[in-house]
């Protein structure tokens, strides 16, 4: 009786680490996948699939607060933006033809245009929220800089207000409105995967050079 319990729960070990196993393969798999995607620039056919792959299994992959805040920070640094799907129902990424840079700190994210990470002409830079629960980012967009040169005290105000400058999520909440947000499906050491607040999926590369530097003066 006691082997039969035995070989019982043997057989359930030995299943849990196949599972564990071929979970694991399949991961770095799809990792691998985007992380070739982001670094060329270039969609491969099954690039979608490895996201969703990813996505439908969040809660494996950070299954507490601890592996949420590792996530967080394999998601510091900066970013150029490489591929995306433009809209929640869209399932696949194209390249994005222009210049557009993402940087994520322990206190700020900001973002930009420009013609090359040496040459950035608008950058955006705020305090953002982070909710470790939800691998959610809420975007404060407090400064605007033009070729790195802060130049939010003398920006329209029609603008600022477009922009959403100095808005908090309770400002959103009073307006009937949702503040920006990206959730993060994964980071590596190339590639940094999030969905915008309309579903759209965006895929970043890690530049060698700390963007802060050609984006945000500090004069």
């Amino acid at each position: 009786m006691i082997g039969c319990h035995m070989m019982f729960a043997l057989s359930l070990l030995l299943i849990c680490v196949y599972e564990v196993s071929s979970f694991t393969a399949e991961y770095h798999n799809s990792i691998k996948k985007i992380d070739t995607c982001s670094t060329s620039g270039l969609p491969c056919d099954d690039l979608y699939e490895a996201v969703r792959y990813i996505d439908r299994n969040a809660l494996k992959l950070y299954p507490d607060e601890e592996a949420k805040e590792q996530l967080w920070q394999r998601a510091y640094g900066s970013w150029k933006l490489q591929l995306a799907t433009g809209g929640g129902r869209f399932t696949e990424f194209k390249p994005v033809p222009i210049f557009a840079f993402a940087m994520l700190d322990e206190k700020n994210f900001g973002n930009g245009i420009g013609f090359n990470e040496k040459n950035v002409i608008l950058s955006l830079l705020g305090p953002h929220e982070l909710i470790t629960k939800r691998r959610q980012m809420v975007i404060n967009i407090d400064d605007i800089f033009l070729f790195a040169n802060k130049v939010t005290d003398g920006t329209p105000q029609f603008l600022k207000k477009g922009m959403g400058l100095g808005k908090r999520p309770i400002d959103y909440k009073n307006d009937g409105k949702r503040p920006p947000t990206f959730t993060f499906i994964a980071a590596s050491e190339k590639s940094l995967i999030a969905r915008g607040g309309t579903g759209g999926i965006a895929i970043w590369t890690r530049l060698d050079d700390d963007i802060r530097k050609k984006a945000y003066s500090t004069n």
